[in-house]
């Protein structure tokens, strides 16, 4: 019998203990709170759970030896230390993160261990890389081109369930959601190369009407030039990856970031107000009527919409902060955890639509929209979980029973992988929604 081993207990783990456990693999699931790990085990008698921290090096060597199988949901920071025992063991390895240069760096030696490590193997990186390739390929086929190319995913809370300012709420790494609004980006639109610095990443947002959702903004998701090459469309006039959120939330960051609100330095708040540290960072002394010297500070009106937001947020509350030496990044995403985390009943969503402009030789030219929506809640698996850990669970019992040849380290975008994956999903009822032949005044604006 197969062993897995799962490093991590977040809040997307759920779905792939469940999926590899009903699949008779026998599974330990290794993490600081063990009692997490337990209630994703459920008692089952093919499951372990193992109390661990990162630091514990010794004992990761001797889980990773016992085990045929790594999958590494911890934070991407740890996973060139699990690779690195992965190589030495040669025992193969999946995550769902973006592969960093260090990680493409192990590439030779993961092919001189005879080992994948297979990452972006999740939704967004993950079921957009595959869903795309499936349509390039499809236009490659038929001696098509790619000409313009979109992808955006959001993962949101579902309609009615977006009821605050920010409509907003968190379903997955609350601080990891914040902390990706301090990125820039960098991306190609109608031949022309844009770089968006930090300070201007939630400013002029695209939108899309998005079917049995309604009115997405669009922001701009780091780096998409590499895509460009990675999916195999040198072609191409534009290549944007993004990230959907509804109208009101890229005002409103925009106003936070302006106000420095989720910057990463540390400044002794020792004794301060909310309203006190907004007024320290923008230069006050006096916190009074702060709302309007910060909507002055950064240009808007004092009735704008973000500072209603800011506003139901707290920050200009006069109330004791009980924070000494801290950033604002951690006290501002701590409010919003406060006040944004989804209820256990309440549906969370994840969008993604992937929008080509593709040529063929005969002069016609369609735009292909492959679309996906996809509901869940806390009280069965998220949307965002289910996205997550099973593109991930598939791929490892690929992995498993030898269904996958190559070797070094991947990402989900040949046919042999992303096929069988897609399909696989498919019967889980994660589908994406494809139609072709489109025109041309259904691209993005």
């Amino acid at each position: 019998m197969k062993k897995v081993l799962i490093l991590g207990a977040g809040m997307v783990v759920k779905p792939i203990v469940t999926y590899l456990l009903e699949r008779d693999y026998l599974v330990t699931v290794a993490t600081r709170t063990k009692s997490k790990a337990d209630d994703m085990i459920q008692g089952h008698k093919n499951g372990r759970s193992v109390q661990w921290t990162v630091d514990d090096t010794a004992t990761l060597e001797k889980m990773i030896k016992e085990h045929d199988l790594t999958v590494s949901l911890l934070p991407w920071i740890h996973h060139i230390m699990v690779a690195k025992h992965c190589i030495r063991h040669k025992k193969n390895m999946v995550t769902t993160s973006y592969v960093k240069p260090e990680m493409k760096a192990l590439d030779q030696e993961a092919k001189d261990a005879g080992i994948i490590i297979l990452n972006e193997l999740g939704v967004d990186p993950g079921i957009d890389h595959m869903s795309a390739m499936r349509v390039i390929d499809h236009v490659h086929n038929k001696k098509g081109e790619i000409k313009e190319f979109y992808s955006i995913t959001g993962a949101l809370p579902a309609p009615e369930a977006a009821d605050n300012p920010f409509k907003y709420k968190f379903s997955w790494s609350p601080k990891g959601v914040v902390m990706a609004g301090n990125n820039d980006a960098r991306y190609l639109r109608h031949e022309k190369v844009i770089n968006v610095p930090t300070q201007d990443i939630f400013k002029n947002p695209l939108s899309v009407d998005f079917p049995n959702v309604g009115k997405l903004e669009i922001y701009p998701n780091r780096d998409s030039m590499p895509y460009i090459d990675l999916y195999g469309i040198p072609e191409t006039n534009t290549m944007m990856r993004g990230t959907f959120r509804y109208p009101g939330w890229c005002e409103s960051l925009d106003a936070m970031k302006a106000l420095d609100l989720i910057t990463n330095d540390t400044h002794d708040f020792t004794g301060k107000t909310y309203a006190e540290m907004v007024a320290m960072l923008i230069g006050e002394k006096d916190p009074s009527n702060i709302r309007e010297k910060a909507a002055k500070h950064i240009g808007v009106e004092p009735d704008a919409y973000a500072m209603d937001a800011l506003e139901w947020l707290g920050v200009f509350d006069d109330k004791p902060m009980n924070r000494q030496q801290d950033t604002p990044f951690e006290i501002v995403s701590d409010l919003m955890i406060e006040k944004m985390m989804i209820g256990k009943e309440e549906r969370d969503m994840v969008a993604m639509q992937h929008v080509f402009l593709a040529s063929y030789p005969d002069g016609k030219k369609e735009v292909i929209k492959s679309s996906m929506l996809d509901f869940g809640t806390l009280a069965t698996d998220t949307a965002i979980a289910r996205t997550v850990a099973l593109p991930a669970a598939v791929g490892v019992e690929m992995i498993l029973k030898d269904q996958i040849s190559v070797k070094g380290v991947y990402i989900p975008v040949i046919p042999d992988i992303y096929n069988p994956i897609l399909d696989a999903l498919e019967k889980m009822d994660i589908k994406m929604v494809e139609e072709f032949g489109l025109p041309e005044s259904e691209i993005i604006k």
